[in-house]
């Protein structure tokens, strides 16, 4: 009897957690928080509603481990953009990695941060807040790092940093829907080369 029972306890669980994580990070990645239903995030991992629960909590929950494993993996390249060591090499590598990722056809294309913000309605105000969150956050860093290169010497004391992580942040923001709405990527890298003309050097 005890034997039975610790085969049981033993069991190893139905599915991979990391492995489920990028299944229904697709998922909301494709249909944005709110399309995505739990009848199919169910089906996409294979598992009744009450596993589902059991592993992730509720809807809520899941999309903020799915949003949490986007940031640390597909748009990491946003962090390898700040460390760049010029403001305008920030620039550049923000954006062509970013028109790069959107239309890369190995994921869904977009930002799911984008997405997901703009299918998102008045009853998921968590997951809006979240997503602002997320936004202003990388704008931060953006600014933080224009300051220092003011101080540094590579932008014009002149520059204005809020404003050019805000002036990245929309075009990034802008390509995304564009590419959802059939923007190729040689338009994206149209848009970005006319935006670095423009750059403050």
């Amino acid at each position: 009897m005890l034997e039975k029972d610790n085969k049981r306890r033993g069991r190893p669980r139905v599915f991979d957690m990391d492995t489920a994580l990028d299944k229904v990070l697709e998922v909301f990645w494709k249909r944005g928080y709110e399309g995505a239903s739990i009848a199919e995030l169910t089906e996409t991992l294979g598992i009744n509603k009450p596993s589902l629960y059991a592993a992730f909590g509720n809807k809520e929950e899941l999309f903020k481990k799915a949003l949490s494993r986007y940031v640390a993996g597909p748009v990491a390249f946003i962090q390898e953009a700040i460390n760049q060591p010029t403001a305008y090499e920030v620039a550049q590598s923000f954006l062509i990695q970013a028109a790069e990722f959107f239309t890369d056809i190995k994921h869904p294309k977009g930002c799911l941060i984008v997405q997901a913000a703009l299918s998102e309605s008045a009853d998921s105000l968590m997951v809006k807040d979240l997503l602002t969150q997320y936004r202003y956050s990388y704008e931060h860093q953006l600014a933080k790092r224009f300051e220092k290169a003011k101080k540094e010497g590579d932008l014009p004391t002149d520059a204005n940093a809020e404003t050019l992580a805000k002036f990245l942040s929309t075009l990034h923001q802008g390509m995304s829907v564009q590419v959802t709405s059939g923007a190729s990527k040689r338009e994206l890298m149209q848009i970005v080369e006319f935006a670095l003309k423009s750059w403050p050097r």
